[in-house]
């Protein structure tokens, strides 16, 4: 029987995928204000930096989609426990790392684990409420797993202040135990009963045409690059001719599919680069603690937590896109509202009214985003689709990571310095692309959500929905 919102079931459920789910977040942003006592620390220089965060974000984007599928054939309970129990194993791997190659590899190991956590909570959720109930529980899960994105660099610079920063990563530890006792005793499991076997060709050639290819970006290796680039080529061919490809190119048939997804490329490369380097800009051009660097984006959480749910429930009611078009726009000015801040800058009047406007434009336009994704595809695909949204949201950051600091001109083969000229540079261009999200959306979003067919009969016959307690 389908959970309604509001109910005891209903919290434990968003608890379970709030907590599985927003560790994998948390990872998103908290390591980015460890990264100067990471490089002190390591003798890391900018090109190594960039491989603690790619590290975790090639693996993460690569097998996004192929978690996705395996949680709607095999159980998206068992596919989620699963991704738990490794996640925290590689988070283990990581404080414990000597040096900065090491770090990078169980960063690498940490991907794998969040590969089979994010989709697998945004997949329970759409699959156990109500269809009339889904739009709040997303925007619920939205605006709970935002708080964890941003209350990451508060936290990660409480963390290392106080301690190390290696407690960034065994964080993850109890917040794991906790989820996994709460997924096992009050999320009610669900599969989608297929004799399609995995789609093996297909996770690997992602997997390798990703990390070639940022390879290639970061380390400025063309034979890398156009190595990534021939194995992702082949990547859409097996998928294309696949009997049951990790990723049914007719899923972006649905112009509110493709729309969407654009619309989240465009958005979270922005983010990509802001929480790579704004957070590095505070530290070291403004002379903020690791604690001030975090706290300094606080207000961003305070919106996320009182007004994620309130725009999921807007979108639900006039449709997502105003929502998605306005958030991604108010986005962008708080992006271009950053480039003032450096060094000598009030924190009140520089860096706290961008900051506002920034978690205003976020929290409109997260929940939406993500509602519209599961309302383009039926219910049978709803893993895939969410694998295929957050892969292509790791996708942008991943890129974005790797070919912003050459882009405006920072040397990645220094160490970490002043970066005052290159950050203000990259927030105009992470302006620019969440403008482009915003227009992407007007132009593509319609204003209702609904199902629109997105792949062949033949590819959902074998398919039957079961959700056991």
């Amino acid at each position: 029987m389908p959970v309604r919102f509001g109910t005891a079931s209903a919290r434990w459920i968003i608890a379970a995928a709030v907590l599985g789910s927003g560790i994998a977040f948390l990872d998103g942003t908290v390591v980015n204000v460890a990264l100067p006592a990471i490089a002190d620390d390591l003798d890391s220089d900018v090109a190594g930096l960039q491989w603690v965060l790619n590290g975790y974000l090639v693996t993460l984007t690569a097998l996004l989609l192929f978690a996705g599928a395996l949680g709607d054939r095999y159980g998206r309970k068992r596919v989620f426990l699963g991704g738990l129990v490794a996640f925290t194993a590689a988070s283990v791997l990581c404080a414990l790392a000597p040096n900065v190659a090491l770090l990078a590899a169980a960063r690498a190991l940490q991907g794998i684990g969040g590969a089979f956590l994010v989709p697998g909570s945004l997949a329970i959720i759409g699959s156990v409420f109500d269809s009339e109930d889904r739009g709040r529980a997303v925007g619920a899960w939205s605006g709970l797993t935002g708080i964890a994105t941003a209350i990451g660099p508060f936290a990660g610079g409480w963390l290392i202040d106080a301690a190390s920063w290696r407690f960034v990563f065994l964080i993850n530890v109890p917040l794991a135990a906790i989820a996994f006792v709460i997924t096992t005793r009050h999320v009610p499991e669900s599969v989608v009963e297929s004799c399609a076997p995995p789609d093996v060709a297909g996770a690997v050639l992602a997997s390798a045409g990703l990390g070639a290819l940022c390879w290639g970006l970061i380390e400025r290796n063309v034979f890398a690059g156009l190595l990534g680039g021939v194995a992702l080529v082949a990547f859409v061919v097996v998928e294309a001719r696949g009997a049951s490809p990790m990723l049914p190119l007719g899923l972006f048939r649905s112009r509110q599919f493709s729309g969407a997804n654009a619309t989240t490329l465009a958005v979270y490369a922005g983010l990509g680069v802001a929480f790579f380097l704004l957070v590095v800009q505070f530290q070291f051009a403004m002379g903020y603690s690791a604690l001030e660097a975090g706290a300094a984006l606080l207000p961003v959480t305070v919106l996320m937590l009182f007004l994620s749910s309130r725009f999921g429930a807007l979108a639900q009611r006039i449709g997502p896109r105003l929502p998605m078009t306005s958030g991604a726009i108010v986005v962008a000015v708080g992006f271009a509202m950053f480039t003032r801040a450096g060094p000598g800058s009030s924190y009140v009047t520089t860096v706290l009214p961008a900051a506002l406007v920034f978690g205003l434009g976020l929290a409109s336009v997260v929940a939406p985003l993500t509602a519209t994704v599961l309302a383009s595809v039926p219910d049978a695909q709803m893993g895939v689709a969410s694998g295929v949204n957050n892969a292509v949201a790791r996708l942008a950051g991943l890129l974005a990571v790797a070919t912003m600091p050459a882009a405006v001109g920072l040397d990645t083969g220094d160490a970490p310095g002043p970066l005052s000229d290159a950050v203000g540079t990259a927030m105009w261009a992470s302006a620019a692309l969440c403008a482009a999200g915003g227009v992407i959306a007007f132009l593509t979003v319609r204003r209702a959500q609904s199902v629109e067919p997105t792949v062949q009969p033949s590819v959902l016959q074998p398919c039957v929905e079961v959700t056991t307690s």
